[in-house]
């Protein structure tokens, strides 16, 4: 027994020094299976018109267009389809670790250029709590990819492209900053203000989101501060979500996302600076995939203790993946 106590020893001073954080932001992750790692029905329900086709159980749909019948084009408007899916649009990747693409299978590609690292509760030895979190944004335009629904001629096309990356965002980990970029933030910091968000919450758990509560997160949080740092943490999977809503909504705010579903898009996008949490649904890829409507599907703001569970892993699953569903209405001429 003497003979083992100076190893354990050891191993004990080296856990006593070494910070936790340094332990726990390793850079994990895997290349998204397009086809097993997709929660397919989540592409439900289309519609024509008022006319719907299929469903994804537990989630309901925005409200369509109220005729089948669409006009779109100039000077001669030609008749088309009023059509309405739901598409796989864009993947994020959430980590503590700077530099970290989870969803390009855990790589890490480091230009050079700091950043600071991310944290989670006191990780970071200074009686700090909260989280903070990096955020990449990508172009993911799936459906156009495997040829499904390619001929109905309206939905995004392109190649997979890295449109966001939070560590090049000097206001990301800034609150003082971002408060200036969007001052706005005050006025969403009352008691009142913030009690209103529990009446989304309970929206997007049962069926959508308000988007007239345009400042809540729902279960998740507030939308403000649109950084990365996340004040009230109750885990992995809730804040790094949140900070993934933030950076949608800062998108939109900045004018780089776009309204894509109701009747005004039928003939094209339109600029959308507050984002309406009901255009999107989000589904896990990493750690673990979650691809049954019931986990997979969900509204923004729903809460994630409904589909979290097994899904945050220590050390080899403390970074997050999304794919992010877009409702989207076009007229098919």
């Amino acid at each position: 027994m003497r003979a083992l106590r100076a190893p354990v020893l050891a191993l004990v001073l080296l856990g006593a020094l070494v910070p936790a954080s340094a332990l726990a932001q390793a850079c994990t992750g895997r290349f998204v299976n397009p086809i097993a790692d997709v929660c397919w029905e989540c592409l439900f329900p289309i519609s024509i018109g008022p006319v719907t086709i299929g469903a994804a159980a537990g989630v309901p749909d925005t409200p369509n267009p109220g005729s089948p019948i669409c006009l779109c084009g100039s000077p001669i408007p030609r008749i088309g389809l009023s059509l309405g899916v739901w598409e796989p649009a864009r993947l994020l990747d959430v980590s503590r670790a700077p530099w970290c693409f989870p969803n390009l299978g855990g790589l890490t590609v480091d230009p050079g250029l700091h950043a600071p690292r991310g944290r989670t509760g006191s990780s970071g030895g200074d009686g700090a709590s909260g989280s903070v979190w990096h955020v990449h944004y990508y172009v993911y335009p799936l459906l156009s990819w495997i040829g499904a629904l390619l001929d109905l001629g309206c939905l995004e096309a392109g190649g997979l492209d890295i449109a966001w990356v939070s560590e090049l965002d000097p206001a990301w980990l800034d609150d003082e900053l971002s408060f200036l970029l969007n001052p706005e933030a005050a006025l969403f910091a009352s008691l009142p203000a913030q009690a209103a968000c529990a009446a989304d919450c309970a929206a997007s758990s049962a069926g959508l989101p308000l988007d007239a509560l345009f400042w809540c997160a729902g279960c998740q949080g507030g939308m403000y501060p649109l950084t990365g740092n996340v004040a009230a943490q109750v885990g992995g999977v809730q804040a790094s979500l949140l900070s993934a809503e933030r950076l949608l909504y800062r998108l939109h705010r900045a004018g780089l996302a776009w309204g894509t579903f109701g009747s005004g898009a039928l003939c094209g996008r339109y600029p959308m600076p507050v984002m309406k949490k009901s255009q999107y649904r989000w589904q896990m890829t990493q750690p673990v995939p979650a691809t049954s409507p019931l986990t997979g599907c969900n509204p923004t703001g729903r809460s994630s203790v409904l589909w979290e569970s097994l899904r945050e892993l220590p050390v080899a699953g403390e970074s997050f993946g999304y794919l992010l569903w877009r409702k989207r209405n076009c007229c098919l001429l």
